[in-house]
């Protein structure tokens, strides 16, 4: 009975180890997150960092806003190469979406080639909200 138990102890923790290695890929309709387990994908978090560097610099230089006055959220996963990115401004602040989404397109298209990721067009989602 005792060496059933050890057996099985042994057995279930094996099934624990190998289960913490994986990366879960979790989606609904409103975004897209990735969870990392073990340090993999250690260049995702690195990637959507300097996405929205990008992002938020691009629209300081074209436009006459202050960093401060834009919340910002990026979101993706690189394995089924989407990206999501959302956007707030002030109410008072008047914004062109167009010129906005450009912007974000052109920065998500800068970093993916320094990066070697490919993004196509279809796959980014950008979402501009005023607070």
């Amino acid at each position: 009975m005792l060496k059933k138990a050890i057996i099985s102890g042994i057995i279930f923790s094996s099934i624990l180890l190998v289960g913490c290695n994986t990366t879960e890929v979790l989606e609904s309709e409103q975004e897209v997150v990735v969870s990392q387990k073990n340090g993999e994908n250690d260049g995702i978090p690195n990637l959507l960092s300097e996405l929205k560097n990008e992002i938020i610099v691009s629209i300081t230089e074209q436009t006459e806003l202050e960093s401060e006055s834009i919340s910002i959220m990026v979101g993706g996963s690189i394995v089924k190469e989407i990206i999501d990115v959302s956007l707030g401004f002030p109410k008072d602040v008047k914004v062109d979406d167009t010129m906005i989404q450009q912007i974000v397109k052109d920065s998500i298209k800068n970093v993916s080639e320094t990066e070697n990721v490919a993004i196509s067009e279809e796959n980014i989602r950008i979402i501009i909200e005023k607070y």
